[in-house]
């Protein structure tokens, strides 16, 4: 039987808060670039420009069929040697961290996209004719009209996607970076003590994603109360 010892836990804290920093930096990015990213392959994909359709479509279907952790070695591998190449930076300057981010936001913005063409369907299309007949371009319209109230109506899909991004961060150790779990995992292994820095490292995620989740739906109904009355 496993002799439980958590004595490496406290000591560890410091170098386990900065493996956070970095996890909850590339959620941070990833969730940015994906919504921005993302609301452009959506609009894209409604829109009536055929090649515009099928270029976004194309790319969604593409990220959406490979695995994160796959995208994330190809970044590993491809995004440093670009990045050096194109600012002329030292062979030795680390790149790790903006490989991850790109990879992250990039696969991030193919599941955005479709959470945000979603909710500008479920807008009803008269409100597009209502714009257009007070005088609004299409592109008003979309901007003015249909993406607020879309995006009202996204929110709770849009941040419990977050948390499922903050949970792949720990898919990062493809590149050796020391995000929170790969933090636990160089404290367990260096200490002997794997099993107790992992169980931790586990518990910490589901208390932050339990929590984040509570709010998600405790939000979730205040919205489903303020559209019924």
């Amino acid at each position: 039987m496993h002799d439980f010892d958590w004595s490496s836990i406290p000591g560890a804290l410091p170098f386990l808060w900065e493996g956070m920093k970095v996890s909850l930096e590339i959620t941070a990015i990833a969730v940015v670039f994906g919504i921005l990213w993302g609301t452009a392959l959506a609009m894209m994909r409604l829109s009536p420009v055929k090649p515009l359709a099928m270029f976004a479509a194309g790319y969604v279907n593409l990220f959406r069929a490979i695995p994160l952790v796959m995208v994330l070695l190809w970044f590993f591998l491809i995004v440093p040697q670009v990045l050096r190449g194109a600012f002329n930076l030292d062979p030795n300057t680390d790149v790790r961290l903006t490989s991850a981010m790109i990879g992250f936001a990039l696969f991030e913005s193919a599941y955005y996209s479709e959470i945000i063409r979603a909710g500008i369907q479920s807008v009803p299309k008269g409100q597009v004719s209502a714009a257009s007949a007070l005088g609004m371009s299409y592109a008003q319209a979309m901007r003015l009209v249909v993406l607020p109230q879309a995006f009202r109506n996204m929110v709770p899909l849009l941040l419990t996607q977050a948390i499922v991004l903050f949970q792949d961060t720990s898919l990062v150790y493809v590149s050796a970076l020391a995000d929170f779990f790969g933090a636990a995992y160089k404290v367990g292994d260096r200490d002997g003590r794997l099993v107790e820095l992992l169980l931790f490292a586990g518990a910490v995620y589901f208390a932050i994603c339990f929590a984040a989740s509570q709010l998600v739906r405790r939000y979730q109904k205040k919205l489903n109360a303020h559209v019924a009355h």
